[in-house]
C-alpha cells in the first residue's frame, strides 16, 4: 500500500461520494470537475472537517481515519496544512503573526520548515508588517500558503486557491505552487474546476462527477 491512500465514501443529499485514490510522497495531484460535484467534502473529510460514512484516509503511512477499526483523529493531529479559496487569516494580526500562527501549531515532530525559507520562496519578505485588510487577494493567499506551510505538514491540501484572485497574478501564484511539493518535502491535493490552472501545474488528474471520482 502507498503511504497515501484514500477510501471514502458519504451521503450528503442526493449526492452519493465514492473516491478512492492514491498520492505519491511529492508532487500535485488535481481533483478536477465541475462545482457541486463533491470536490470540496472530499478535501473536509481528508481533512477532518467532515466525516465519511465509511472510509480509510493514510497520511504519510499513518492512518488518519478508519471507520471500520473507530479510527478517527481530530484535525490538529492530522498534520494536513489546508489552504482555503478565501485566505482565512486572522484580520487582527499580521502577517508575521498569521505566519507564527502556523508555526505555533506545529508540534517538534512536525518537521523543520523555517520560517526564513517559506518567506522568500513566497515572496512575502515586504508584508510581513501589514494587517490583511491592506492585502490584495493574491498577496493574501500567499500568506496563506505560508501559514499552511509552517505547521509542518505531511499533506497540503488547496481549495480553488486562486478563484478568487484576479487573472494577472494566478499564474504567478501557480508557479509558486508547482515549486512547493519539492521544495518543502510535501504533497499537494488540488482542487479545481479550471483545465487551465491544471496544466500551469503540470499535475496529475483526478476526474469527478456527480460524487464518482475516476483517473481523468
Amino acid at each position: 500500500m502507498k503511504p497515501y491512500r484514500v477510501e471514502l465514501e458519504k451521503r450528503l443529499g442526493d449526492l452519493r461520494i465514492e473516491a478512492g485514490f492514491d498520492l505519491e510522497d511529492q508532487g500535485i495531484l488535481a481533483l478536477f470537475g465541475p462545482s457541486g460535484a463533491g470536490k470540496t467534502s472530499i478535501v473536509n473529510m481528508i481533512a477532518g472537517l467532515l466525516t465519511p460514512d465509511r472510509g480509510r484516509i493514510v497520511i504519510s503511512g499513518a492512518t488518519v481515519h478508519d471507520s471500520r477499526n473507530r479510527i478517527d483523529l481530530p484535525p490538529y493531529k492530522r498534520r494536513i496544512g489546508y489552504v482555503f479559496q478565501d485566505a482565512r487569516l486572522f484580520p487582527h494580526y499580521t502577517v508575521r503573526g498569521n505566519l507564527n500562527y502556523g508555526r505555533n501549531r506545529r508540534g517538534p515532530e512536525n518537521g523543520c520548515v523555517e520560517f526564513d525559507d517559506v518567506v522568500e520562496v513566497l515572496g512575502i519578505g515586504g508584508l510581513l508588517s501589514r494587517r490583511p485588510h491592506h492585502l490584495s487577494g493574491g498577496e493574501k493567499q500567499r500568506v496563506a500558503i505560508g501559514r499552511a506551510l509552517l505547521t509542518g505538514p505531511r499533506l497540503l491540501l488547496m481549495d480553488e486557491p486562486v478563484s478568487s484572485v484576479d487573472q494577472a497574478r494566478k499564474q504567478e501564484i501557480l508557479n509558486l505552487v508547482a515549486a512547493l511539493p519539492a521544495r518543502f518535502q510535501v504533497p499537494i491535493l488540488y482542487v479545481t474546476h479550471s483545465p487551465e490552472e491544471i496544466a500551469g501545474l503540470s499535475a496529475t488528474v483526478l476526474d469527478i462527477r456527480d460524487g464518482v471520482v475516476s483517473n481523468a
